[in-house]
């Protein structure tokens, strides 16, 4: 696959590789996400000129639209993770892998994406040999994290939802579940990390990744297609065989006629839930989907790398796939009214009384198994109220959502 290390890779091809041991004294090999220089491009290892160019307006444009995608990212998921943390009642098993999706996010936005413009455009490394295996290495960590927290959220809605009775993770399971993933991430991302390296050239300064050269295998290719598999496809099919399961769970069931009004609440507010977290996963895909195929083509397909105008191609699917970081925080206001209250107290000076209310005082709705829903195909208990009128204490973390549902998602409404 692509290596997530976003940005463009030194202008080599293995066409090259000799000429390029003959300066280093080393067999090298990188992945040039712009699109290797080639005889035919008048490209070589030892020019010192970027065959890229682009004028100064196009380059402009492209530097707004980066800078607006790091400000709004930023912004955004900081804003997040301050809504969450800072209101207790926000602290619920979903919502801190919400954080530690946000966190993933900003951190990927702010360390990598500025940077990895400035070299795709510039084709020179300005940052040094420590940033350079940073850069590399830090992307698929985060991306790993990221998607993977969504998958932990899908999996946690399936169990609440289609097993509404069985034991929740607690709080301290959540926080080593994050724990947990963030190891992985880092295990995945190390190669990344371990063959990153610099070189000086003529008149510039490179960073790429020197993989290791074995007669039978190709080690470089088997890396980012494993990485593909497991920051993309795999996530993405537990994911939606999840939201599938309890969407035909939720919109495919029947609310029986003697139903309580609470019921019918709680009900709709599940597939509130539901449908802000498909939402999520769908924009996700949509963002990373290109980019994705454009470095799984760059390792089977090089030759079509070759035309000058794969820069702007590289530009277009980096952006999309990065701008997949600035939206989640919109989605949330749009969709939860608790989070809307946040980021106005957040962005707003002047926010409500009722924005506050809204965040701080609602109170965790108390509720009973009633009775079930059957679907074509499947069965779920729905829980419904108690005692309406009376608020019940914030429920043990690990049945949140089995005895006591917090308005965090209860009230959700775009």
């Amino acid at each position: 696959m692509t290596e997530l290390r976003l940005h463009a890779r030194l202008p080599l091809r293995l066409a090259h590789r000799r000429s390029f041991q003959r300066f280093t004294g080393a067999s090298r090999r990188s992945m040039d996400p712009l699109g290797n220089g080639s005889d035919g491009t008048g490209a070589c290892v030892n020019c010192s000129s970027n065959q890229f160019v682009q004028p100064a307006w196009q380059v402009g444009l492209w530097g707004a639209a980066y800078c607006g995608l790091v400000a709004v990212s930023v912004l955004g998921n900081l804003a997040v993770i301050w809504i969450i943390l800072a209101h207790e009642r926000m602290r619920t098993v979903t919502n801190y892998f919400l954080v530690n999706l946000a966190f993933a996010e900003a951190a990927m936005s702010a360390f990598n994406t500025v940077i990895n413009f400035t070299y795709a455009v510039h084709n020179e490394w300005y940052f040094g040999a420590v940033y350079c295996r940073f850069h590399n290495f830090f992307p698929i960590a985060a991306i790993f994290a990221s998607i993977y927290s969504m998958t932990a959220i899908a999996l946690d809605r399936y169990m609440a939802i289609m097993h509404p009775l069985k034991q929740r993770l607690s709080s301290t399971e959540t926080r080593v579940l994050i724990g947990l993933i963030w190891v992985l991430a880092l295990l995945l991302a190390f190669p990344q990390y371990h063959y990153s390296s610099t070189t000086l050239l003529p008149g510039r300064t490179v960073c790429f990744i020197d993989w290791p050269e074995y007669a039978t295998v190709d080690f470089r290719k088997i890396y980012y297609v494993s990485v593909a598999l497991l920051i993309y496809f795999l996530p993405l099919c537990i994911m939606g065989w999840a939201y599938i399961t309890v969407a035909v769970t939720l919109w495919a069931s029947k609310i029986p006629g003697d139903s309580s009004e609470h019921y019918r609440q709680q009900l709709v507010a599940k597939r509130k839930v539901v449908k802000m977290m498909i939402v999520v996963v769908c924009t996700f895909a949509v963002c990373w989907l290109p980019y994705h195929v454009y470095f799984l083509l760059h390792q089977f397909f090089p030759e079509l790398f070759e035309q000058l105008y794969i820069q702007q191609v590289y530009l277009a699917v980096m952006w999309l796939a990065m701008s997949s970081t600035m939206y989640n925080p919109i989605i949330y206001y749009c969709l939860n009214s608790r989070f809307r209250a946040g980021f106005q107290q957040v962005f707003c000076c002047c926010s409500s009384s009722a924005a506050k209310e809204e965040l701080e005082l609602k109170s965790p709705r108390c509720l009973q198994t009633q009775g079930s829903i059957r679907g074509s195909r499947m069965e779920t208990v729905v829980s419904s109220a108690v005692d309406p009128a009376a608020p019940c204490a914030p429920p043990p973390a690990h049945v949140d959502s089995a005895n006591c549902v917090p308005e965090t998602f209860a009230s959700t409404s775009c």
